[in-house]
């Protein structure tokens, strides 16, 4: 089970990198109606540069997901979920309060799973 939620938070930051990094001014202005659409093409690079670290979080939690040892793969997705949360708590603060459900909230369920289970 917790490795099928980690999967799936993977796959959320790809699609993150993928918006981040390539679709920024045609799906932000979709994505963060709050914002002015005029930010948008203003803010690009700083988009693309969030994308790839969006990639590094989704690199790591699927390294954990290849990992044979069980002992070596629950640590690297801890450490990797961690990340996962604390930029959704961040997020929360200085961006949207939705991402505490879309990124946190799941990042939490997913940690306590590999402690647990």
């Amino acid at each position: 089970m917790e490795k099928i939620l980690i999967g799936l938070i993977a796959a959320l930051h790809l699609y993150i990198l993928w918006f981040e990094m390539f679709a920024w001014e045609s799906r932000g202005p979709k994505v963060f109606s709050n914002f002015p659409r005029e930010l948008f093409p203003q803010t690009k690079t700083l988009a693309a540069n969030q994308g790839l670290y969006n990639g590094f979080l989704a690199a790591g939690l699927i390294w954990s997901l290849a990992i044979q040892d069980r002992q070596w793969s629950d640590n690297v997705a801890l450490f990797f979920l961690g990340c996962v949360a604390v930029a959704g708590i961040y997020g929360f603060f200085t961006a949207d309060r939705k991402i505490i459900f879309v990124q946190t909230i799941p990042a939490i369920i997913a940690m306590l799973l590999v402690i647990y289970l």
